[in-house]
């Protein structure tokens, strides 16, 4: 540990022995955080170029994701294929763009070696949800196996999820071990640790959560599964991003973040990018430090920049559908 550390080192987290003292005390008032978060985007506007320069930036810190319980081969392709090729040619040809992708797609475990093969050469990672997820109700032994699993099968990063009861009975101590288990079972492939904060009831215990995972090595920290009832909300991205920020100033380490569900708009891609450069700076506007988890909106992206190009909207169905 390097107290007091200027982000500086691009080196990988290595995380540190939990540390309760970096959070015990902490207090979040959330009016405040609420307030700040609504004024994010009254405060600062992009239009026209800038805004079309913008949502491109965000194509490239998508994670392409399919989830659903009926994947099959086929549909895992046409995600890569979309990844690969997120905008139409005309679109590209009038934005001045020879190559663009997604940040990364992401799938189930069993997925993960049909994502590989069609992604092969292109630089693409692939991402893979482990440990049981959603829920990440299995024992740890089974978790760390299905990590490993993702990870002989190709992924390059892989989303873990923790068990929310951990912070629910501040239970750091285990919290801490599990993460750093997961860790090591990841190896080279970098984790993001997924803290599911809408099962965490205060935005107290979404600091405390976001500062253990770090602690135990997590190379990013993400929102959410998708699959709570209440997903991203700019006001737990807030505090997440702050908890990274003191992480940062302590250990010198840079920690990525990803916000995930809920979200479908181009209009939310610039929220999430206007907090991320007002709170951590363009650094975190990259596709190595920062990802959005959100599929669905990369079709609303496609047909506001063929607006920005055609000066017209065109039908839904003329976008194909990630």
């Amino acid at each position: 540990m390097r107290p007091e550390a200027s982000l500086t080192n691009s080196d990988r987290n290595p995380g540190v022995s939990l540390q309760t003292d970096w959070f015990d005390q902490v207090a979040v008032n959330t009016q405040a955080a609420e307030r700040r978060a609504a004024t994010l985007t009254t405060r600062r506007t992009v239009k026209k170029a800038y805004q079309a320069a913008w949502l491109v930036n965000a194509i490239r810190c998508i994670d392409l994701t399919t989830l659903a319980g009926d994947d099959t081969v086929d549909r895992v392709r046409r995600l890569c294929a979309k990844a690969m090729r997120p905008l139409a040619d005309p679109i590209m040809a009038g934005l001045g763009l020879d190559r663009l992708t997604t940040g990364a797609v992401c799938v189930y475990p069993t997925m993960v070696a049909a994502a590989a093969k069609a992604l092969r050469g292109s630089g693409i990672p692939v991402a893979s949800v482990a440990t049981g997820f959603p829920a990440g109700l299995m024992p740890l032994d089974l978790r760390l196996a299905e990590i490993r699993f993702a990870v002989d099968q190709g992924a390059d990063e892989i989303d873990i999820v923790i068990t929310r009861a951990h912070v629910l009975d501040g239970n750091w101590t285990a919290l801490y071990d599990e993460v750093a288990a997961m860790r090591e079972a990841c190896g080279a492939a970098h984790m993001k640790a997924i803290l599911a904060t809408g099962d965490l009831k205060t935005l107290r215990n979404v600091y405390k959560a976001s500062m253990v995972a770090m602690q135990a090595g997590a190379d990013f920290i993400k929102t959410s599964t998708g699959k709570e009832g209440v997903n991203a909300t700019l006001p737990v991205s807030l505090v997440m991003v702050r908890a990274l920020r003191d992480y940062g100033d302590r250990t010198g380490y840079k920690i990525g973040f990803k916000p995930a569900g809920g979200m479908k708009s181009a209009k939310d891609a610039l929220a999430w990018q206007i907090l991320m450069k007002e709170e951590l700076g363009n650094d975190w506007l990259r596709p190595d430090l920062f990802r959005l988890g959100a599929s669905s909106m990369l079709a609303d992206i496609e047909r506001q920049l063929d607006h920005h190009v055609t000066g017209r909207y065109a039908a839904s169905f003329r976008h194909s559908l990630a």
